[in-house]
């Protein structure tokens, strides 16, 4: 089989890297990648979100899969446009079924006609409206921008007139009850009927340790979680991804791709926080590091409506951590350019992968992109054991001002981002 991902960052590194290790997969080809990606893959400089050129590349190349990676491609319309022009399947929902991420009021909205468990929540356009959502569900706050903004469009605060202005920034905004328990991450391989679990993750947002600080794109994830009840991705299949599948088929956009669940486990049982339209990141990384059954035909299968054909996806024992090194100034602002040395020396550690996310060819070597610059993967015993390793391997790793939390995985129940608004 041969595969085209589509997409720069941290993700796509992963999920290459994976087809790289299917031996069912024969070529893996990236548009338009990264230095790290390029190591064992065939790189090709075409903007994602050009629609045209990337059709014209996968029918050039010939593939006989796409994967898209990030949201925007996917939310512009891009699946669309390859399965018209091409035939080709492509992993990644159409420009309708999409929406899922690209609105957060239009995915309340699916999920309340599917009956899917999660919070109260008000869409809100004036300052009226959002004065009136802000009083109905008291604190903490959490404002959402109604369009995509990479993960960091959530505000979550006790101080109201912070959330005020953020709404008023935002514009249209979603405003919703807080939803207080451990957040998991839960990725559904969905092929517009049928849906197989990942194993679930967590995800640690905020940018200082102990959940502190402006949310990211994510800061480090690990996978399993030992504490989580053994049968919670077959409840949220059942409550969540099935009649979500169900209510997309019946509006004539019928999903596939991966359905991100981002769940919060609360009193009263799992309830979503958001639906994304693709593999989460960082918190796709650990998870794909533990996938003992290949990449490739799963995500083919879906492509093609042909899941229930291919056995569910298979998981080796242990664990893996994700610690990400970002760069100077994220999530804010971010530094580029500046000498990053270490990395082979990371990634000859056992059991190391180092995955880049925001790097760059410079005239001494490879140098930061801006953002979040690389994660260092580690597979262990358990969690414990994969978390030192991790650790040990990034410590190799330097670069100017480098910012990375010290507690990714420390704690049994992870650390709850938001829960120290509440201490």
């Amino acid at each position: 089989m041969k595969t085209l991902v589509i997409g720069t960052g941290g993700r796509e590194h992963a999920l290459a890297l994976s087809l790289s290790r299917d031996e069912t997969v024969t070529e893996v080809h990236v548009a338009p990648g990264n230095p790290g990606i390029g190591a064992f893959a065939t790189l090709h400089d075409v903007d994602p979100m050009d629609s045209d050129a990337v059709a014209a590349l996968v029918a050039d190349l010939a593939v006989d899969l796409v994967v898209v990676g990030p949201e925007a491609p996917l939310v512009n319309g891009i699946a669309d446009v390859i399965a018209e022009r091409t035939g080709v399947a492509v992993f990644g929902p159409g420009r309708a079924a999409a929406q899922l991420e690209g609105s957060k009021a239009f995915s309340k909205e699916v999920m309340a006609a599917a009956g899917v468990p999660t919070a109260g929540s008000r869409t809100c356009t004036t300052t009226a409206e959002y004065e009136a959502a802000l009083d109905e569900f008291g604190a903490p706050h959490v404002v959402k921008d109604d369009a995509l903004a990479a993960g960091k469009g959530v505000v979550v605060t006790l101080d109201r007139a912070e959330a005020l202005a953020h709404a008023e920034a935002c514009g249209r905004v979603v405003i919703e009850e807080f939803l207080d328990g451990p957040e998991v991450s839960l990725f559904a391989i969905c092929d517009g009927a049928a849906a197989y679990p990942l194993q679930p993750a967590q995800d640690f947002k905020r940018i200082f340790d102990g959940g502190k600080g402006p949310n990211t794109g994510g800061m480090g994830s690990y996978s399993p979680l030992p504490w989580a009840d053994p049968g919670l991705a077959a409840q949220v299949i059942e409550e969540v991804v099935n009649p979500t599948l169900a209510e997309m088929g019946e509006r004539g956009a019928p999903y596939v791709g991966c359905l991100y669940v981002g769940l919060a486990l609360t009193k009263t049982g799992p309830r979503v926080i958001e639906f994304n339209c693709r593999f989460g990141d960082p918190d796709i990384q650990p998870v794909l590091a533990l996938l003992d059954s290949g990449l490739g035909g799963l995500l083919h299968a879906a492509a093609t409506g042909t899941l229930e054909k291919v056995e569910p996806p298979r998981f080796r024992d242990g664990a893996s951590v994700t610690v990400v090194l970002a760069s100077a100034g994220y999530p804010e602002s971010s530094t580029k350019g500046d000498l990053i040395t270490g990395v082979g020396a990371a990634n000859g550690v056992n059991d190391v992968d180092v995955i880049h996310a925001g790097t760059a060819l410079g005239p001494d070597g490879l140098v930061t992109a801006g953002g979040r610059v690389l994660a260092v993967r580690a597979v262990g015993y358990d969690v414990a054991d994969a978390r030192a390793r991790a650790y040990s391997a990034a410590d190799l790793i330097s670069f100017d001002r480098m910012q990375r939390r010290s507690d990714i995985a420390a704690e049994p129940l992870g650390v709850m981002e938001g829960a120290s608004l509440l201490d």
